[in-house]
């Protein structure tokens, strides 16, 4: 169950200079692939389908909702950065909807919303829910939240770059802000949850039956006596969960060339295909 509070904004958005452009950019932390839309959808995900301690289905809740909050502040942005776009002023053009989308504005924002917020990126592309990541396995989704949250972060990090308006900067401050705060959270379950010595994820996997020889080799697959390896942690030591040894295999065919016998008849191939 979601309530809401009468249309009260988690913190406060104003616009001192519209911009219709700056409206298009800020449609890619709603509806992109790095935005607000994303993480709601896939906090919620993740929580309505949490098996396990309770406490992480509550903290992803918590802040599934938090992120529904952050899709009105934009929302609420992107429609006062359209307040007097071209096209509502005398000395636009003949044809202020073709000078306001040759200046950059998404020309759906006056053609089919009446100046409000899509549910899709600056390009105008919809939103897509594929990448909405909820595996099931609570370790996976705090990496995988992590990692939202960090891109998520870049993005506001941006935007806040690309505008002077002291009202934009200051709401994205805060958007910065609680993308701190989320990746520090999301860490922290997992952290809780084993942290390294909770991999390799899923660790209800008996490692016994992996095939050891290449669970902690970094594979490389350079030719010519001039190729050097890329080295790093990930090349030797003891393994990021402490349970291996890392080391380095120069990779050769380990299996013969496939041999997947003739075509059925059955199917639309050449006569040829159908015999070896």
């Amino acid at each position: 169950m979601f309530y809401h509070d009468g249309g009260k904004l988690q913190y406060p958005v104003r616009v001192e200079k519209p911009s219709p452009i700056f409206a298009k950019a800020l449609q890619q932390a709603i509806g992109g692939i790095q935005g607000e839309v994303r993480v709601c959808l896939q906090y919620l995900f993740q929580a309505w389908g949490a098996r396990g301690p309770a406490k992480y289905r509550d903290m992803l809740l918590e802040t599934g909702t938090e992120e529904m909050a952050h899709i009105e502040m934009l929302a609420t942005a992107v429609a006062l950065n359209l307040e007097g776009a071209p096209l509502e002023q005398e000395e636009a053009a003949k044809d202020p909807l073709v000078m306001a989308a040759m200046g950059g504005m998404n020309i759906q924002h006056a053609i089919g919303t009446c100046m409000a917020a899509m549910p899709v990126d600056s390009e105008g592309v919809p939103f897509n829910c594929s990448h909405v990541y909820a595996s099931g396995n609570v370790a996976a989704d705090m990496l995988a939240n992590a990692t939202a949250e960090s891109t998520g972060r870049m993005l506001a990090v941006q935007l806040w770059k690309m505008t002077d308006d002291p009202g934009m900067k200051d709401m994205l401050s805060y958007m910065i802000a609680r993308d701190t705060m989320h990746q520090n959270q999301w860490l922290a379950a997992w952290e809780e949850l084993g942290g390294p010595e909770n991999h390799p994820i899923p660790n209800s996997f008996p490692q016994e039956k992996e095939n050891g020889d290449y669970a902690y080799a970094f594979m490389s697959f350079g030719i010519g006596d001039d190729f050097k390896t890329p080295s790093g942690e990930w090349t030797k030591g003891k393994s990021f969960d402490g349970k291996g040894s890392n080391s380095v295999v120069r990779m050769r065919p380990l299996g013969d060339k496939p041999q997947l016998g003739a075509a059925s008849p059955k199917t639309a191939a050449q006569k040829d295909q159908m015999t070896k």
